[in-house]
């Protein structure tokens, strides 16, 4: 079952059990994702909608947000409200592959700065191009890119 099918899934299964925090988190999944396939027939790539790695980058963007809002809604006072954005994270990354830890990810780093020969901080744009390649959606990368300039200077 693709990403898509699942994402479907879970929607009809949140309709049936009336859960309607979660069927509201969902319909935003499902309408970031008609949002972005009309972007993507605009720009003239109508190749049968998003690829997998598209909804992937799509779910993290929304995490990301999602984040910043949890933050921002903290620093006003809003506990409520940041609360829910968590709950929204939580759900949206049901369907996020599984993030790597803080060792797991440097392991990576080092296994992409040795696979492609890098030795300075010059080669740092290759080393995140192969770790958006090979981890896309398992990683933080801001948070990986601290680590390989740390490598990379060193």
């Amino acid at each position: 079952m693709d990403l898509r099918d699942r994402i479907s899934a879970a929607t009809k299964d949140a309709m049936k059990a009336r859960d309607a925090p979660r069927l509201s988190t969902l319909r935003l999944i499902g309408a970031a994702i008609k949002d972005r396939e009309i972007a993507l027939r605009g720009e003239g790539r109508d190749d049968g909608g998003l690829s997998g790695d598209d909804l992937i980058a799509l779910l993290s963007r929304m995490v990301k947000q999602r984040h910043e809002s949890a933050r921002a809604y903290e620093e006003g006072g809003r506990l409520e409200l940041a609360e829910k954005e968590q709950a929204e994270i939580a759900l949206i990354q049901e369907f996020l592959p599984r993030q790597l830890t803080s060792a797991e990810m440097a392991e990576a780093v080092d296994r992409v700065i040795a696979d492609l020969g890098a030795t300075g901080v010059r080669d740092m744009g290759r080393v995140m191009a192969g770790l958006r390649e090979r981890h896309a959606g398992q990683m933080d990368f801001g948070a990986a890119g601290a680590v390989v300039k740390s490598r990379l200077m060193a």
